[in-house]
């Protein structure tokens, strides 16, 4: 077995306690942000340094993180996806890079296997509001996704997203609001 396995297998088996420890924002914590990135930096592809990553999550080995950026608590990340520095994620988000088959319809979905793997790719200096969900090969330039969107297509620079699918609502450095587009 070879080093970055036995990491990522100790990694994941104290991950199981760090992840059930308090929120970082609990007055009474037990250093469980410092225990979490520990976790994270054994596990993942590469884990950036202050790093925040929230009670109850889930991520994949293949995941990056950036420097100073956050995975919210119960927030989900399926294989691979690249997430930036300064990145901050709410609550209960979703990003899963891949999705099942569908196209024969003689046969069950379920018994169709998946799609290949579409990265999810988070550029620098993005805010991601809780319960959004990334679908698979999007990718998220500098901006924002709002709590609750569901993001199935690229998202440009200063672009912030919502709605179901998500639209541009507005960019960051305008303050006029986009209708009807």
């Amino acid at each position: 077995m070879n080093r970055k396995r036995i990491e990522r297998a100790l990694g994941r088996f104290l991950f199981v306690f760090a992840s059930k420890l308090p929120e970082s924002t609990s007055p009474v914590n037990f250093g469980a942000k410092r225990f979490r990135a520990l976790c994270g930096r054994l596990i993942m592809k590469s884990c950036g340094e202050n790093v925040n990553i929230e009670k109850g999550t889930f991520f994949a080995s293949d995941t990056c993180l950036g420097n100073k950026s956050g995975i919210g608590a119960f927030s989900i990340i399926s294989n691979t996806t690249v997430i930036g520095n300064n990145v901050m994620m709410a609550r209960e988000c979703i990003i899963n890079p891949s999705n099942h088959k569908m196209d024969d319809i003689s046969r069950p979905m379920n018994q169709q296997g998946f799609e290949p793997v579409r990265p999810v790719i988070i550029d620098d200096d993005v805010w991601i509001g809780s319960r959004a969900i990334i679908l698979p090969g999007v990718h998220i330039y500098r901006g924002g996704v709002a709590a609750g969107a569901v993001v199935t297509q690229d998202v440009p620079e200063y672009a912030i997203v919502g709605g179901v699918p998500a639209r541009i609502i507005r960019f960051r450095n305008k303050s006029k609001i986009i209708e009807g587009e």
